[in-house]
């Protein structure tokens, strides 16, 4: 059977199956008394919600992340991730447990049939070590019970600084609170994600504001562009526009933006989708310029009013006007940066630079990667 023989399902909904159906099982068999979480949360299109059949090229079905206690997954991790591969049925409704790498250079799997032990895609861990190695960061433990115990302690608070969220991709954290949660027998995976559902107002409010500053630095360019002839500039710059104003309604919505390939996906289940989707289609797809300045008016003036809506700033008039002496319709999107820096309180914020979150100045995937990196930037900037 090929893949494009099986019937697709959600990876979501596979790796549902995958537990329910063949590791639970095996579980409460072999290792009763356990206590563990099931989940599939991290990289991957199926934790966001836009996995498609496409998907099951690489990297892609019946798969699931265990999350034990760091005691338990220091000395059982391995016993289990073994004792899954000798057990675990060889496929979940058609699709191969069994993950192949095509290349020994390539770490990328995929799904082939095998008539031996399986090499699945079951992780065992602990939360702590996978926040940090995906985060950057360390969940905090208590002095008492939950020290002896190894025990993460998220819902008393993960003790991250303004400086820590802005250090975090937005990419990464919305793998880390997407997904499906299916058991948690540990209660550390529910509060860590739990804690990181969103930001703190303040370092919210600073984001937005970073988010218009971008948008204030640029908006005149696709006007001059165009005034030397350069319609092509002009058309790249309305493009890093839309971008912008893409990802300043999903952080308006309080949705983490990801990375480009679902960027335009994530937003269009916005509510207010609907209504800004034909005039950014515009915005890009315009081949005069007066076209694509009006477009992206049109688009600004309806953030800016979903701005005024929030109540988060005092009202901005959202309405266009021209750059200084120039004949260049432009929002001067810095005035809604403004109102939002005016309401911060926080020190370390009303003090920084609206730079924002290292993925509103940095998108290199082989950078935000590497968390180390990432943080010395941040600080750098600080």
């Amino acid at each position: 059977m090929t893949t494009h023989d099986r019937v697709f399902l959600p990876g979501l909904e596979l790796s549902r199956i995958l537990y329910e159906e063949a590791v639970r099982p095996v579980l409460d068999a072999e290792c009763p008394g356990l206590r563990y979480a099931a989940a599939r949360v991290g990289a991957g299109s199926e934790v966001l919600g836009f996995d498609t059949a496409r998907s099951a090229d690489h990297e892609w079905g019946p798969r699931l992340d265990l999350f034990l206690e760091p005691a338990d997954a220091a000395a059982h991790g391995e016993p289990i991730h073994r004792l899954l591969a000798e057990r675990l049925p060889k496929d979940v409704r058609g699709w191969p447990t069994h993950f192949r790498h095509a290349d020994p250079a390539d770490p990328v799997g995929h799904m082939e049939p095998t008539e031996g032990p399986v090499h699945h895609r079951v992780a065992v861990r602990d939360v702590g070590g996978w926040v940090h190695e995906h985060l950057g960061i360390r969940v905090p433990r208590t002095a008492g019970e939950g020290e002896a115990h190894g025990r993460a302690v998220a819902g008393e608070g993960l003790g991250m600084t303004a400086r820590d969220w802005l250090a975090l991709p937005q990419q990464r954290l919305a793998e880390a609170t997407g997904g499906a949660v299916f058991h948690d027998g540990v209660g550390a995976l529910t509060r860590v994600r739990r804690e990181l559902a969103w930001y703190p107002d303040e370092v919210w409010r600073y984001l937005l504001a970073c988010q218009w500053q971008r948008i204030s630095q640029e908006e005149a360019f696709v006007g001059r562009c165009a005034e030397v002839g350069d319609e092509l500039g002009s058309a790249v710059v309305a493009g890093r526009l839309v971008r912008d104003l893409m990802r300043l309604c999903l952080l308006l919505a309080r949705r983490y933006p990801p990375y480009s390939k679902w960027l335009g996906s994530a937003f269009a289940r916005l509510p207010e989708a609907a209504g800004l989707l034909p005039t950014l289609r515009g915005a890009v797809t315009a081949t005069d310029h007066a076209v694509r300045e009006r477009r992206l008016g049109d688009a600004y003036e309806a953030v800016g009013a979903l701005q005024n809506r929030s109540g988060l700033a005092e009202e901005v008039d959202p309405g266009r006007r021209p750059y200084h002496s120039r004949p260049f319709q432009v929002l001067h999107a810095e005035r809604f940066a403004h109102a939002l820096a005016r309401t911060l309180t926080d020190p370390e914020l009303r003090g920084r630079p609206l730079t924002g979150s290292v993925d509103q100045w940095a998108d290199s995937t082989d950078f935000l990667a590497r968390p180390g990196a990432v943080r010395a930037a941040v600080d750098a900037l600080g």
